[in-house]
């Protein structure tokens, strides 16, 4: 990993931040002492997050056969892991302030890879589903800082993609010295997630895995990329969908061991969630 880069985003005082409850959240449930309403407690103290989160457990994703009107039921039919992620998804929305055009592509980009990220987990039981769901939305959190960090380069690359009908991997390439990738994993370190989640987003592209990889970081890492890959294919947070993508000849589907009725069905199950769930993540 870029060291320069390293030290510049550990340093750094002027990098968005994930909110303060999100932080608290994490840390009662990595407690084990952690009661409903205690967590009720502390969401309830930022009532933007608080809001959202009522909102996303009631979408059809999460869905419960009646409405869910208060936290504390939302924590006892959800469970402490789903909580957990959805006030991570409620509060890292705040990070995609202030709401141009850029940002809500990169939002709605980032919820549907958490989207399929949980499905894709969900159909391989490969890895937990709410560290998938965590690991898609986080993916590009490296974009959204360097657009912070100095909006115009971030556009110099976007127009490059546009103009020159290349790949944003590429178009960054020519203007930066390191990838929104290596921007994203040591963001998700001085957030003090969990190295897993720092390295699955790390390696969403290039999958480079050592000969003795851990399977479970393995895992991980492709049910991101390939929730990328899904983004990508249908044209979520994208100009255009890449309708000619072969998803079956991916690294992460081929290690994944996903055939192609597998992913069709994935696919177009991820496609309607998607258009269902997205006004209530907004």
């Amino acid at each position: 990993m870029n060291r320069e880069l390293e030290i510049m985003i550990m340093t750094a005082s002027d990098l968005p931040t994930i909110p303060v409850v999100a932080t608290k959240v994490m840390q009662l449930i990595e407690s084990e002492t952690a009661t409903a309403e205690e967590l009720a407690k502390i969401v309830a103290s930022d009532p933007a997050v608080a809001a959202r989160v009522l909102k996303i457990s009631n979408s059809s994703f999460y869905g419960c056969q009646r409405q869910i009107q208060t936290l504390s039921h939302a924590i006892v039919v959800l469970g402490f892991g789903t909580l957990k992620s959805l006030v991570v998804a409620a509060s890292v929305k705040q990070v995609y302030q202030p709401y141009g055009l850029t940002e809500k592509m990169l939002w709605e980009h980032s919820f549907g890879a958490g989207l399929a990220s949980r499905m894709i987990a969900k159909e391989t039981r490969l890895v937990s589903e709410e560290e998938a769901f965590l690991g898609g939305l986080f993916h590009d959190i490296g974009k959204i800082i360097m657009n912070t960090m100095n909006k115009q380069q971030f556009q110099e690359v976007m127009q490059r993609c546009y103009n020159d009908g290349i790949s944003f991997e590429e178009a960054e390439q020519r203007v930066y010295p390191y990838t929104h990738s290596e921007v994203g994993g040591l963001v998700i370190k001085k957030w003090n997630f969990p190295d897993m989640l720092m390295h699955a987003v790390l390696d969403h592209h290039t999958f480079n895995f050592p000969g003795d990889g851990d399977p479970c970081q393995i895992n991980l890492t492709c049910v991101v990329g390939l929730s990328d890959l899904f983004c990508h294919k249908v044209g979520i947070g994208m100009r255009e969908p890449d309708t000619g993508l072969d998803l079956l000849q991916t690294i992460p589907a081929q290690r994944l061991g996903l055939d192609e009725q597998r992913i069709e069905t994935l696919l177009a199950a991820f496609t309607e969630a998607y258009e269902k769930d997205k006004g209530f993540f907004n």
